[in-house]
């Protein structure tokens, strides 16, 4: 029987251009990992078609998120357009001290603020597409955006791509199957470091009997 050792949880950040495939290796994960959690953002706009509060997003008023955010109660937070989005602390926190993991498919400028408040719990990779071409050769065959909108995400990604040094891991996704057998191994990696076993203290005096 395997001894499972407590740990602290981890917050697993990805990052990418669109077009690279990172919500198709978060996708991948989440149904790989029984253990990894997509974050929930709190949002000020309403419900589209289909949409579940508390699954897909928390929706809240425009005064509750603001009163939140006067109370520093975000991880990171932004306004897009006229609607606020955002990351509470409070959720992630208990996620983390029940040693569960937290998935979040975050820009470069979510990133940032989230380094500057959690860093030690943060993982950040960054995905990478194989070249220039092959990224827009994707974005077209999405086939969901105008040839206006495709133009508009490849100017933005040099941009995206720019901040590629700021994150701890690369994965170049040239193979999806490779890039998804690669974010795994992070995962497992940094679940093993010893400053997230909260447990090994109490594991190892039972081992040697020492106190």
């Amino acid at each position: 029987m395997i001894k499972n050792i407590q740990r602290r949880g981890l917050l697993l950040v990805l990052s990418s251009p669109s077009g690279a495939g990172k919500s198709t290796l978060s996708r991948l994960l989440l149904k790989k990992d029984d253990n990894i959690t997509l974050s929930v953002s709190m949002t000020t706009r309403s419900p589209r078609t289909g949409e579940q509060d508390g699954v897909d997003y928390n929706f809240v008023s425009t005064a509750e998120f603001e009163e939140l955010v006067a109370q520093d109660g975000f991880l990171e937070h932004a306004r897009v357009f006229d609607n606020y989005y955002g990351t509470p602390a409070a959720q992630v926190e208990t996620a983390l001290q029940e040693g569960r993991d937290v998935l979040f498919d975050i820009d470069w400028q979510g990133t940032q603020q989230l380094s500057q408040k959690v860093a030690k719990d943060l993982v950040r990779v960054f995905i990478l597409p194989p070249s220039k071409a092959e990224l827009e050769r994707r974005l077209k065959n999405r086939a969901q955006d105008s040839a206006e909108v495709v133009a508009k995400r490849m100017s933005k990604a040099n941009q995206e791509i720019s901040h590629w040094a700021e994150y701890d891991y690369i994965i170049v996704n040239d193979y999806l199957e490779q890039s998804e057998q690669q974010l795994f191994s992070i995962l497992q990696a940094e679940r093993l470091k010893r400053a997230r076993q909260t447990g090994l203290v109490s594991f190892v005096h039972d081992i040697t009997g020492e106190e």
